[in-house]
């Protein structure tokens, strides 16, 4: 049986990571995927991915490096995501993954105006979604953490837009029948999002935003994480039920 992916384009802060795991853990819990067929792959570490022919599917990270940065091991990725879609791998990128994906097949990635976007956000499907496999069951709108300063400004062309938040019109993202991405972090629980917000408490202050209220904000967001769960199971990645 072929591996899943796991596509590490970071890591957590140290103080996240040694209180709550990291990037990979999050993901294999939010998407129920079986240990023993994970295969994780840092690539901003250098390692070399497989080839998309090697594995049954393929989840990207986020990162605190910037997809504009045009770094050598974020473009590699980038070539190997075009690779992938060749083939219909099953593909889902989550904030930098999103980004990235975007960006390999065409769309367009910088800062977002106003700012950085953080916390527990409303999220609110469109009408598109109506058609979609994955996001046709889902309520008109619910609940997503979100962290990230740059977004997607221009979707590729032929991807189709599901979602939307107040400040980001591009946080789900339909590529093909079988990739997909989000700006918002499915994999995040309220504790996790709560440590980014003391960890950027300096920074949103700066920016003029409230941390204390963005904190007190913070709830569980169950739908968003059932997003990977059902791209697994749809695409056959993770424990049968």
């Amino acid at each position: 049986m072929k591996p899943v992916l796991i596509i590490r384009t970071g890591r957590a802060p140290d103080a996240i990571r040694a209180r709550h795991g990291d990037f990979p853990h999050w993901f294999r819990l939010g998407a129920l995927l079986p240990l023993q067929r994970l295969l994780v792959v840092d690539v901003q570490a250098g390692d070399a991915l497989p080839a998309p022919t090697a594995v049954a599917g393929a989840l990207i990270t986020g990162s605190a490096a910037m997809v504009t940065e045009r770094a050598s091991w974020s473009e590699r990725t980038a070539g190997w995501i075009r690779d992938a879609m060749d083939i219909e791998l099953p593909l889902f990128g989550v904030c930098f993954g999103h980004q990235l994906m975007s960006h390999a097949l065409g769309g367009r990635v910088d800062y977002l105006p106003g700012g950085r976007e953080i916390g527990t956000q409303a999220i609110e499907i469109l009408d598109t979604a109506a058609r979609d496999s994955l996001a046709h069951a889902l309520p008109a709108s619910f609940r997503a953490h979100t962290t990230h300063e740059q977004s997607v400004l221009e979707a590729p062309a032929g991807a189709t837009v599901l979602a939307r938040s107040t400040r980001d019109p591009h946080q789900l993202l339909r590529y093909a029948p079988n990739a997909v991405s989000t700006q918002f972090h499915p994999e995040f629980s309220a504790d996790v999002m709560r440590a980014y917000i003391r960890r950027k408490h300096l920074d949103m202050c700066r920016e003029g935003s409230d941390p204390r209220l963005c904190f007190r904000q913070v709830g569980a967001t169950p739908v968003a994480r059932r997003l990977l769960q059902h791209f697994a199971r749809r695409h056959g990645l993770s424990f049968s039920r």
